[in-house]
């Protein structure tokens, strides 16, 4: 088993990039292994943060929306906003912490407060 090559944090050569440089250049992995490792040294002993690095020249090109993928997005956007305790579109993403859309989450008294 071979070990991966690791750069330093902004050392890393051309060539390579992680997924979120491959996304910004409208490409993707595209089945690849991971080619290198970044790391980046923090303070006080703790373990460096990491990223993966692919091979720009191995990746491909982002799959375009179709419209089932474009209908398939929309459904579930539409399930993130819908109330389970109300039932009511809240017309904006249901936050995980608190489940419900604010009405349902705080009482009257509590919103008055």
């Amino acid at each position: 088993m071979s070990t991966l090559p690791v750069y330093r944090w902004h050392l890393a050569p051309d060539g390579y990039a992680t997924r979120r440089q491959l996304r910004a250049r409208d490409l993707r992995p595209g089945g690849q292994d991971v080619a290198a490792q970044l790391e980046r040294p923090r303070r006080r002993g703790r373990p460096p943060l990491v990223a993966y690095l692919y091979r720009v020249d191995l990746a491909k090109p982002v799959r375009p929306m179709t419209p089932g993928r474009w209908r398939a997005h929309a459904a579930m956007m539409r399930a993130r906003r819908r109330c389970p305790e109300c039932g009511a579109d809240a017309g904006y993403v249901i936050p995980r912490t608190l489940g419900t859309c604010v009405p349902c989450a705080y009482s009257e008294e509590q919103r008055a407060a």
